[in-house]
């Protein structure tokens, strides 16, 4: 897994061997972050990166320079990684929360500017996590929330969707509130 652009440029993470994620290949992130790099100014985003896995999504937007990334994970070898990870990066931007990410966006204590979501594929109740995000006041006003899905989702008839980019088997769903 390598970081793609910004001041970690080619820097390679190597998760540990037990780490049971599965990371967004490098294809669908660089393509991601190719569309919201014409759609935000980094620097001026606070974000909130679910589900962080091996946290490959956080480290993109800590080295694009986001304001804030907050890296939810409930798996504590998960969480180790991202927090020892951030730590070697030098990365004061990046917050690693240890939760269950349903229990903190019912009670989460702020609003962010990006929202990405990428929970397990075969997660029981995922789709709650679409109307968890913009049901509250987790996603600020003219925020962007990006829910990584396989295909067997179809949220094109939510009132905030706003697009779906398709990358292989990733399908990134849009949502504007």
């Amino acid at each position: 897994m390598r970081i793609i652009s910004g001041k970690y440029r080619g820097r390679s993470i190597t998760p540990p061997k037990n780490l049971r994620a599965r990371p967004t290949t490098d294809f669908a992130k660089e393509n991601l972050f190719n569309v919201l790099g014409n759609l935000v100014e980094f620097e001026e985003c606070d974000v909130l990166d679910l589900f962080s896995g091996t946290g490959s999504i956080t480290y993109e937007f800590a080295s694009r320079g986001a304001r804030s990334v907050t890296s939810v994970e409930i798996n504590a070898v998960h969480h180790n990684f991202i927090r020892q990870t951030a730590k070697a990066l030098d990365a004061s931007n990046i917050y690693a929360v240890k939760a269950n990410a349903f229990l903190y966006l019912r009670a989460c204590p702020k609003s962010f500017d990006i929202v990405f979501s990428d929970a397990p594929y075969d997660l029981e109740g995922l789709e709650q996590i679409v109307e968890l995000v913009l049901g509250g006041n987790v996603l600020r006003e003219d925020g962007i929330f990006i829910f990584e899905h396989s295909d067997k989702y179809d949220f094109s008839k939510h009132e905030y969707f706003w697009q779906l980019r398709s990358y292989g088997s990733v399908q990134f769903s849009f949502f504007r509130k």
